[in-house]
């Protein structure tokens, strides 16, 4: 069994998942707004609390610590799971400037 205590003292915040998630995405994913499928809170990803030592990056949520988001890599692909993020936000530098309108 995990010690409690040893769990929070490995936990990070997502921001450490900024090199990793780069491989996959061309945008900065930690500040992306995402909303949580279980609890509804909103946040940017870098708030979210981070786990990085399992097979996978798992990201929770800071108000009901469910799984927004689970990321790796190995054996020549990534694998990102986001079904515990109900909607993942990302405002684009210049998207006004090209007619885009940004999602609310």
């Amino acid at each position: 069994m995990t010690d409690p205590d040893d769990a929070v003292a490995r936990r990070l915040d997502a921001n450490a998942a900024a090199g990793p998630l780069a491989e996959l995405f061309t945008v900065d994913l930690t500040v992306a707004m995402a909303t949580c499928a279980g609890c509804g809170n909103t946040a940017p990803l870098a708030a979210h609390p981070l786990y990085a030592h399992a097979p996978a990056l798992v990201i929770r949520c800071p108000k009901c610590a469910a799984v927004v988001l689970r990321y790796a890599s190995g054996g020549g692909r990534l694998r990102l799971d986001l079904r515990g993020a109900r909607l993942l936000t990302v405002t684009l530098d210049g998207a006004a400037a090209h007619g885009l309108s940004p999602v609310q």
